[in-house]
């Protein structure tokens, strides 16, 4: 299996099955409701380590939390460790709904204070970090490779963190005093304060997985300076640290197409509660993971007819259609093992409900936590009568009732559908 390195800008191939494979994606900041688009490293993740270890590798996904950070402080001022407490709930619950599984491990900043503090001091007493005033910073200027993951050149760096004390002003912080308003604190060598961004992720990652691991992972936007940053701390420590860079493309909300159903609301939760798990998976499942995509109502609606088009398939299902059928899996080795390519694995699924490859569809479906659209879901009684006197209504020509019972189910997350066989009717959820 192959996967595109950002650092190489080419295409690596894994080590042989069972490798180890070892995956550190970068988590939330949690400071508020996770977005939308924080799910997509999450759901990429999750599918990853599902294939990898179908193909026979010993997978292993650490995500992190990020529970002391600027944004928390600035958000909760004197009460930030409350907050990062509920966002980290409200996260777990949500990525939980997806219904993927969860990591193997979700270490948190706060957890790891005590290694950030040892890693910290080996990088001043290297010379390649110094103190002042409380802070402390790591020295740019002696990283010739800074640079080499961004690909941004060392001089035309613009200073991340201003402060006139600093030696460089592309220096950046590894250790932040503590300032008024700021409730949570560690005690230093350096003084009472907390870990800058960047070090928590070199220090949680090596402490999951050694100083160096298969896979690092997150959104575009991560590139520089935050993993642009936790690759040359690592470095300067002579830690080879990750061996493949993935970054996922972001998501696009398109000025006047900016989806109405959302509102303004375009959190995880929202979208979940607004459109349903199934078309959160498969409208990340139609892009591939380094592009962009474009998020609306209607590339949402589109989605949703997919969803429909696979559930359909399934409830003309009759007994024995699966018996004797191979699962096709090479076939979609080939498109998966290749840059982990979902939208062809996603085009591959079509092919295969136009071949009426039952088994195989079914396989493939819940790898990616989609089981639900090949699944037949029993309808309570209460909707099964009402269903049962829309028939009634319908058979009598009382249209009028017959459609007001109909958008009662609706409502109710059922679509009822008139067909020849009894009862005369088919209850579809709407997800």
């Amino acid at each position: 299996m192959r996967l595109y390195n950002t650092l190489t800008r080419r295409l690596e191939e894994l080590p042989e099955p069972p490798g180890p494979v070892r995956m550190y994606f970068c988590g939330p900041t949690v400071y508020q409701r996770a977005h939308i688009g924080n799910a997509r490293p999450f759901v990429l993740a999750m599918w990853l380590r599902t294939w990898l270890r179908q193909r026979g590798y010993v997978a292993t996904f650490v995500h992190n939390i990020t529970d002391i950070n600027d944004k928390i402080y600035e958000a909760a001022p004197g009460a930030s460790a409350t907050l990062a407490s509920q966002a980290t709930d409200w996260y777990l619950q949500d990525t939980a709904d997806l219904q993927l599984g969860m990591p193997d491990s979700l270490p948190k900043a706060t957890e790891s204070v005590a290694e950030i503090i040892l890693f910290i001091q080996e990088l001043v007493s290297g010379g390649r970090a110094y103190a002042v005033g409380g802070d402390v910073y790591f020295r740019v200027a002696l990283d010739p490779e800074y640079g080499r993951l961004s690909g941004q050149r060392p001089d035309h760096v613009e200073e991340q963190e201003p402060n006139p004390r600093k030696e460089d002003p592309r220096d950046f912080a590894l250790w932040k005093a503590n300032k008024p308003g700021e409730d949570t604190w560690w005690e230093s060598p350096w003084g009472a304060g907390r870990p800058g961004w960047h070090i928590e992720c070199s220090v949680m990652a090596e402490r999951a997985f050694g100083p160096t691991f298969e896979i690092h992972g997150g959104g575009l936007d991560l590139v520089f300076p935050h993993h642009e940053n936790e690759l040359a701390q690592s470095r300067a420590l002579g830690h080879e640290f990750a061996r493949i860079w993935m970054h996922n493309g972001m998501l696009e909300f398109g000025g006047e197409k900016m989806s109405k159903s959302l509102g303004n609301d375009v959190s995880l939760r929202n979208v979940l509660d607004t459109w349903g798990r199934e078309v959160v998976l498969l409208f990340f499942l139609a892009a591939h993971w380094r592009r962009p995509v474009e998020f609306t109502d209607e590339t949402l609606a589109q989605t949703r007819a997919q969803a429909d088009t696979f559930r359909n398939f399934f409830l003309a299902e009759k007994p024995g259609d699966e018996d004797g059928e191979p699962l096709l899996e090479q076939e979609l080795a080939e498109v998966l093992d290749d840059d982990f390519n979902t939208p062809e694995a996603l085009a591959l699924f079509h092919a295969w409900r136009d071949r009426e490859e039952w088994a195989s569809l079914r396989w493939g479906l819940r790898l990616f936590g989609l089981a639900s659209l090949a699944e037949l879901v029993q309808a309570p009684p209460e909707i099964v009568s009402r269903a049962e006197r829309r028939r009634q209504a319908r058979a009598a020509k009382d249209f009028t009732e017959a459609d007001r019972l109909r958008v009662e189910l609706l409502d109710e997350g059922w679509e009822v559908r008139d067909v020849a066989e009894p009862p005369g009717f088919q209850l579809v959820p709407r997800q």
